[in-house]
């Protein structure tokens, strides 16, 4: 995360540092711990400007000049990166098994703003989840990987929500996965279209707001753990 060079791989049990916001909490993996320490915290030189990820400085006892981290500043930097994938994980045996048995969840959605919304909205409830950036992306996604669940928006670039529910549930190989369609259009007579091709719920995007679009996952696949 910090972009430092290890020596070493991680022995089991890892030394992990909970850092969080008012959204989001990640463990964040060390090398050791040292202590606790009493330090008078000094501003970075102005000249340096935003030096991201760092809040200021300190000086130990044997004059040892350290950075402090910025906490906040931290876990924006990870939502960034992992919104990218661009992270080297630590992956324990126990994680391994967990993303072997972990229930599997597309996301189709044009909308980065409410691709991140469902994708955290859903890992947070413990499942695996990939994404699409379109209809087009999401049917190859689908008919190459293995998924327990899709969940797309209806008005996308190349093929629409619509006909992608009309091809899963036209194929033999496919047709099993339930299909949930979260989209703006609230009209009745979008509501009925959805379910005419297949579609097992149809929501509207207010869902995020409330249980809605979780009840509706676990009705359909059951709860993570299950």
């Amino acid at each position: 995360m910090l972009e430092l060079t290890s020596n070493s791989t991680p022995t089991e049990p890892l030394s992990v540092i909970v850092v969080s916001d008012q959204t989001n909490r990640y463990g964040l993996v060390i090398d050791r711990f040292l202590g606790e320490k009493s330090l008078v915290v000094r501003p970075l030189d102005p000249r340096l400007g935003k030096v991201q990820d760092i809040t200021g400085a300190a000086f130990l006892e044997d004059g040892s000049p350290i950075l402090i981290i910025d906490v906040l500043d931290l876990v924006r930097s990870l939502d960034k990166i992992l919104a990218n994938i661009s992270i080297n994980h630590v992956k324990t045996k126990e994680e391994t098994a967990w993303h072997q048995s972990s229930k599997h969840i597309l996301v189709v959605d044009d909308s980065i703003t409410v691709r991140e919304m469902e994708r955290k909205l859903l890992e947070n409830k413990g499942y695996k989840v990939d994404i699409a950036v379109d209809g087009m992306e999401g049917w190859n996604a689908v008919r190459v990987g293995h998924y327990d669940l899709v969940i797309s928006d209806i008005d996308m670039p190349r093929m629409n929500g619509i006909k992608l529910v009309h091809n899963i549930k036209s194929s033999p190989q496919l047709k099993s996965i339930p299909v949930i369609i979260v989209s703006y259009k609230d009209r009745e007579e979008d509501r009925l279209q959805g379910l005419e091709v297949g579609a097992d719920y149809y929501l509207t995007k207010s869902s995020f707001h409330d249980d809605t679009l979780i009840n509706a996952v676990i009705d359909l696949i059951g709860k993570n753990d299950d």
